[in-house]
């Protein structure tokens, strides 16, 4: 975690010298790629928990429109990142270690029940997709780029969740990755991860693929609830380091 940056200072003064690059993707709203690059900024700590968000700055970081760093930011604000504190505006959310007890609990249970679904419901397709995003994912994790272990976890967790075919717990469980993805991109980027922790996450997951796989529902339930379960036991180390209640 970098601590060189003071908790309550204006992102201004935080962030002065470094511009947030857009890039954009024409299959997606100009919104959405700014909300991606404001909540890297978030993750990487160039905007640093309590940092005000002050509009003028933040357009000229990005170079868009005030109306779509508004609606960025209201859409942040929907994934608990950043609040609004009364006469002074948005700011970067502080996580406390108290919801991250309870979003991993929670997080756990509705990854199992996804699990669970998927056995029920994914096709032979579906199955070899799934396959393809854990080859890409262990590929990311060999090579230890945290941003590109990200990135392709998140994609293996989405093939997973649409073969799982369940609206409303792929929702919910949007929502939950949303609220802790800054933790995921400390937990990986943090300068105690051992590889061993590294290698415990590829064999976790290829566990849960060869559940997934052979279809056995209780065994998928049980090894993804662990997953998240390890995930979070790693963010509370990182805690118990940092001696904070909040990050």
């Amino acid at each position: 975690m970098n601590n060189d940056h003071p908790m309550r200072e204006p992102v201004g003064s935080a962030v002065r010298d470094h511009a947030i690059h857009i890039v954009k993707k024409t299959s997606a709203p100009l919104r959405r790629d700014v909300v991606d690059a404001l909540r890297k900024a978030i993750v990487d700590g160039r905007l640093a928990p309590g940092s005000r968000l002050i509009e003028r700055e933040l357009i000229e970081m990005t170079g868009v429109s005030r109306t779509v760093i508004r609606e960025a930011l209201r859409q942040l604000e929907s994934e608990s990142i950043i609040e609004t504190i009364p006469n002074k505006g948005p700011i970067v959310r502080r996580l406390t270690r108290a919801e991250a007890v309870d979003l991993y609990a929670i997080r756990a249970v509705l990854e199992g029940l996804a699990a669970r679904s998927y056995v029920a419901k994914a096709s032979d397709a579906d199955i070899l997709a799934l396959g393809e995003a854990l080859d890409r994912t262990v590929a990311a994790y060999e090579a230890g780029d945290p941003d590109e272990i990200l990135s392709v976890k998140n994609a293996f967790y989405n093939t997973l969740f649409a073969g799982a075919d369940s609206e409303i717990l792929s929702s919910m469980i949007a929502s939950l990755h949303a609220r802790v993805w800054r933790w995921r991109a400390l937990g990986l980027g943090h300068p105690k991860r051992t590889q061993n922790r590294s290698q415990e996450s590829i064999t976790g997951l290829r566990d849960l693929y060869d559940a997934l796989k052979a279809r056995d529902a209780d065994r998928a339930e049980r090894v993804a609830r662990q997953e998240v379960t390890n995930a979070g036991a790693e963010i509370m180390r990182i805690f118990a380091e940092t001696d904070t209640a909040s990050l």
